[in-house]
């Protein structure tokens, strides 16, 4: 365990960040998931879906929880399958 002050800071900090991340990361694959099930599904709220799933992407992407071309090509595939679920 850390015995200067200011590692002991740095160490609550960082601890708080990671809860923060893990949990909009989680958030961020269920959007993927739910955006996923609502293809399969021929959900009628797929638009809704699919719009709350490209903004929380490119909100993780801004923020650096994930690469720009990571959100970039989640997005890409998963409306390229709803397409080809569509039509």
């Amino acid at each position: 365990m850390a015995n200067i002050k200011s590692a002991e800071k740095r160490v609550r900090t960082s601890t708080k960040k990671r809860a923060m991340n893990r949990a909009q990361i989680s958030a961020l694959r269920t959007a993927v998931k739910r955006v996923d099930q609502a293809i399969a599904e021929n959900d009628p709220n797929l638009g809704a879906h699919m719009q709350k799933m490209i903004k929380s992407l490119d909100k993780a992407a801004a923020k650096g929880l994930i690469h720009k071309n990571t959100a970039a090509r989640t997005k890409s595939r998963m409306i390229k399958r709803a397409a080809a679920g569509q039509g």
